[in-house]
């Protein structure tokens, strides 16, 4: 099958990153090789993963987002949210004309009843609840001229539909307040009872429920606002099957499916396991599974440090913070601005959700080795960059033309 080409901006254009990644993926059609590619100026050297950047999905937004601008240049053009979580790509919408409703929490900016039947509202990435859908299609609003959500998300919706009509209650293992997360829920409601669990603590909390431990009462209190109108933890609970927000990490999800997996058959026993516990492959889409195998081929390099960039509200990219942190000192930044000097580095600490400054985070050595990916809602162009702004730091003993020869053939145009 062809892969579609996306005409989104020449802005978001790689000279650099994008071709050592196209060359990769030339060469292995087949997506066998996850090792890094190493880019050697001597004093420096930077490991950047086999993938990161923008996915399927994240290209087909922006491309219908640029195009609704295009298409209607007398009327009014919305975004429900972010259209992805990129301040770069948001902030250059916005000089464009295009006005948000509410931000990634779902805090109203524009109140619905500003909205005109003859505006264009754009559905982001991530998807919309059926409520905000229905609400749009009764002011008369055409929604799906420009919905804009990924695919996979809606794989995700199609495979809890198929959850509930089968009597399973559907699990989603994701973040309760990011904006697919409350469209999946929104979706998989219609379908049979649904609660969310943010990762294997909130688990393995569910869990004392099915084990009969704690009490309904217990229940709503637990888990107001994460569970379906009508939910009873006594009843719907003995038939499960569990999906996910589409960034969630990988091995977090199969932890959690394999907890549920356990406690139906310590409960019903091994013979009945199908009868209680719908044996659900992930639905991660398959960026998210890529750029998060490259970067454990990232964890098998002895490098100083990892760079990861992209924005600070993105759950993919927190992920390959929160793996990149495992072997090494992880800056998460959102651009190369974030690099102030040679001497310091203001990054974001996502467990804390505050920006934190670091000094001397290069070290002294003869030889610095940089770990250097993003998320899927950053432009490669960012990355690159990054890359520019370490680079004012040496004195590279290798042009970054003579870098680009070594794997394309051809020195950047």
């Amino acid at each position: 099958m062809a892969i579609k080409k996306f005409d989104i901006p020449a802005y978001y254009r790689s000279s650099i990153t994008g071709k050592i990644k196209e060359a990769r993926r030339i060469k292995d059609l087949r997506k066998q090789d996850f090792s890094p590619t190493l880019l050697d100026f001597g004093p420096v050297q930077f490991y950047i993963a086999r993938h990161f950047g923008f996915c399927y999905g994240v290209e087909n937004a922006i491309e219908i987002s640029y195009r609704a601008l295009e298409e209607n240049p007398d009327k009014r053009v919305f975004l429900l949210s972010q259209m992805i979580h990129n301040q770069e790509v948001n902030n250059d919408l916005q000089s464009r004309g295009i006005q948000f409703i509410m931000d990634t929490d779902g805090r109203q900016f524009i109140p619905w009843d500003d909205l005109k039947k003859e505006d264009i509202v754009i559905i982001p990435a991530f998807g919309t609840t059926v409520e905000i859908e229905h609400l749009l299609l009764d002011k008369g609003i055409e929604v799906q001229k420009y919905n804009t959500t990924c695919p996979f998300v809606e794989k995700v919706w199609n495979r809890s539909e198929k959850l509930g009509s089968e009597n399973y209650t559907i699990i989603i293992h994701g973040k309760p307040k990011h904006e697919e997360t409350r469209a999946t829920f929104s979706h998989s409601a219609q379908s049979g009872h649904s609660i969310i669990v943010r990762d294997i603590e909130d688990a393995q909390a569910l869990g004392q429920y099915i084990l009969g431990i704690k009490s309904k009462e217990e229940f709503y209190k637990e888990f107001a606002g994460k569970h379906s109108e009508g939910f009873d933890p006594l009843q719907d609970l003995k038939r499960v099957g569990v999906v996910n927000q589409t960034t969630m990490l990988a091995t977090e999800t199969q932890a959690i499916a394999d907890y549920f997996r356990q406690l139906m058959i310590q409960l019903y026993s091994i013979e009945n396991i199908k009868e209680h516990f719908a044996d659900t492959r992930d639905t991660l889409c398959y960026a998210t599974n890529d750029n998060q195998d490259a970067t454990y081929q990232l964890l098998e390099t002895d490098a100083d440090l990892a760079i990861v960039v992209g924005g600070y509200n993105s759950s993919n990219t927190s992920h390959i913070v929160e793996l990149c942190e495992r072997k090494f000192p992880t800056y998460f930044i959102n651009s190369e601005k974030e690099i102030k000097s040679e001497e310091e580095i203001h990054h974001y600490n996502y467990h804390t959700k505050q920006n934190v400054v670091t000094h001397s985070f290069l070290p002294g050595k003869n030889i610095v080795k940089i770990i250097l990916t993003s998320g899927a809602s950053c432009p490669d162009t960012l990355v690159d960059r990054v890359m520019l702004r370490v680079l004012e730091f040496f004195k590279p003993e290798r042009s970054v033309d003579e870098i680009l020869t070594k794997f394309t053939g051809s020195p950047q145009s």
